[in-house]
């Protein structure tokens, strides 16, 4: 069931809440701004898939969830780990491949983890990330806690047979887990039409009744709230959601991929840019009197300061000795 976020008056007691999803927005946007250009530059090999336009989906999503919470993701995951609380220069020295990276420069940006804040990846395998999320979960309810496990996932996933596998497990055994899809609409390695038609046969063919909701992935409010009943409904009732989040990456698929004339125009880019998420709450919070634009022009260099910060710390950090071939990223 589709929950459109209600464009009444934002409450004034709660600007703080408000202001920090913005500027948690504004950080994962100008970091992968800056990420972008370091790998540009040769400072990032391998893959390296940014979030930018997607911001809403993550920052709504993790700001309903509990530190002792487990998050998963795919390999589209700056965003994710970010919010969770690791800082921006650990990320963003992972993303370098150097020594003091989140994972010790052994991960790249397909494979960020940090097991200190329960973000267990960074999968770069399309859906590995589905069943994982489920035995987090049922290790949870076998040790009787009120914890719960939130998954993202790209809507190519719905192709993988562990997605199919996973949602039917976690509906018969009545798992505490969250399943988020973040349909940006250009899944590599699926037309769109089929990953359609793929979901469809999976509504039809599912033998558990499981929770629904789609919601604008473009408004961050309104994916907080719908993630807000999701995990009430893990928590309280030990029941599994699927959220359909419906979003737009203003990137390519990767750093490899061009931004537009591949298998998109210059126009539809443009179009969709008009319900950018960061602008969208700037717009709201200003004419609901709860920011003026010097505090938003403020709050974003203080952003872009922390993110230059993080780049010098990336740069400074050393590369891995030829001993870290032969220890654990948590061995010390």
């Amino acid at each position: 069931m589709a929950h459109p976020h209600s464009e009444t008056h934002l409450d004034p007691a709660r600007a703080g809440f408000y202001r920090d999803l913005l500027r948690q927005m504004l950080l994962v946007r100008h970091f992968e701004e800056k990420a972008g250009e370091a790998y540009a530059q040769g400072k990032v090999g391998g893959f390296c898939h940014l979030y930018i336009g997607q911001e809403a989906v993550a920052t709504g999503a993790l700001a309903a969830v509990r530190e002792d919470d487990y998050v998963f993701a795919g390999y589209r995951e700056h965003a994710h780990i970010l919010l969770r609380g690791t800082s921006p220069g650990a990320v963003m020295a992972e993303l370098f491949g150097r020594a003091d990276g989140c994972s010790r420069g052994k991960g790249g940006s397909m494979h960020m983890f940090d097991a200190e804040r329960n973000f267990l990846g960074g999968h770069g395998i399309v859906g590995a990330q589905l069943p994982l999320a489920a035995g987090a979960a049922f290790a949870i309810k076998y040790r009787a806690t009120d914890q719960i496990a939130i998954c993202f996932f790209g809507e190519a996933a719905v192709n993988i047979g562990a997605f199919h596998e996973t949602l039917n497990m976690a509906a018969l055994w009545e798992l505490p887990v969250v399943f988020v899809v973040e349909n940006n609409r250009y899944g590599m390695g699926t037309a769109l039409e089929r990953a359609a038609a793929v979901w469809d046969v999976y509504r039809r063919a599912c033998s558990y009744d499981m929770a629904e909701e789609i919601v604008d992935g473009m408004d961050v409010l309104a994916v907080h709230d719908t993630t807000v009943r999701a995990v009430e409904r893990a928590r309280d009732e030990q029941a599994p959601t699927l959220i359909e989040a419906r979003t737009y990456r203003y990137m390519g698929h990767s750093m490899a991929d061009p931004i537009h004339g591949h298998y998109r125009t210059k126009e539809e880019l443009e179009e969709q840019k008009k319900k950018d998420p960061i602008r969208r709450l700037e717009r709201r919070l200003a004419a609901e009197g709860l920011m003026g634009e010097d505090d938003i022009k403020e709050m974003d260099r203080d952003v872009l300061a922390e993110v230059e910060e993080a780049a010098q710390f990336a740069d400074e950090s050393p590369d891995p000795g030829p001993e870290a071939l032969y220890t654990d990223v948590y061995a010390d």
